[in-house]
């Protein structure tokens, strides 16, 4: 069987982060592992309180899992801190870790920063060189690309340029009122356009660590890249036709809809 590490913060709600890595990898057919950065007290509403892991404490959880079940992909979701950030990219680079996907979690949907100057300082020239493929939304396109994303030829030379500036491929995701479900991905060589079809479901918690997830897990299995994005568009396409409808806020998606639970 395959195998799949997610590197990410914990979501104690289960609609994001660790849990839903893990949830995403197991139903697109990878065993999942992970190493965590931080844990949270959130639900749907909002984060009420992050604790983040020491450094030390995360490279042995990297040690622990490369030394013993070497996972055949990794995904990265947000990491808080420069020194965080330091530690994975070293036991990266130290185990030649393979199929890296990384979603550049810096910017949140209302355009608040996410993290501080320093650490995406980090982020941009320890980790993104180290991937095979970014997924950024269209605010981290703009702050990776130095462009502002109004068109769809402003998100292909925005993909072009952060591919050009890290060395790797570039998933960068519509929304935000850009091209409505459709994505853009840009390989090194040609643009490829996947068309979705918009969800009418507010519950949307988590969407971007399960389409990086789905992508890794797809990777892990020996699909090239276009077909690992489009089978995670179409496992995302499915969670969010479910229509889970949970908690007070922005809700989680449905990650078990094709697991029927009858075992007999």
């Amino acid at each position: 069987m395959k195998t799949a590490l997610t590197i990410a913060g914990s979501d104690s709600s289960g609609g994001a982060g660790i849990q839903a890595d893990i949830k995403t990898m197991t139903a697109n057919g990878v065993y999942a592992m992970s190493a965590i950065t931080a844990l949270t007290a959130q639900n749907t509403t909002g984060v009420q309180g992050i604790f983040e892991v020491p450094e030390s404490f995360l490279a042995m959880q990297i040690d622990s899992i490369f030394t013993d079940i070497r996972p055949d992909a990794v995904k990265i979701g947000m990491v808080s801190s420069a020194g965080l950030i330091e530690v994975i990219a070293e036991r990266l680079r130290f185990y030649e870790a393979e199929n890296i996907v990384v979603d550049p979690v810096m910017v949140a949907t209302s355009g608040a920063k996410l993290l501080s100057d320093n650490a995406v300082d980090a982020l941009k020239t320890l980790l993104l060189p180290l991937a095979t493929v970014l997924t950024p939304n269209i605010p981290e396109a703009e702050v990776l690309s130095g462009k502002k994303i109004l068109t769809q030829d402003d998100m292909e030379e925005a993909a072009r340029s952060i591919s050009e500036k890290y060395g790797c491929a570039v998933l960068c995701k519509g929304g935000h009122n850009i091209n409505d479900a459709n994505d853009l991905l840009f390989d090194g060589e040609e643009m490829h356009w996947f068309y979705g079809r918009r969800i009418d479901n507010p519950n949307t918690h988590g969407t971007g660590c399960t389409l990086s997830s789905a992508i890794a897990a797809n990777l892990a299995k020996g699909r090239d890249l276009c077909s690992a994005v489009e089978q995670a568009k179409n496992y995302i396409s499915g969670a969010l036709s479910a229509m889970l409808d949970l908690g007070k806020g922005s809700g989680p998606m449905n990650h078990a809809f094709a697991i029927d639970g009858n075992y007999r």
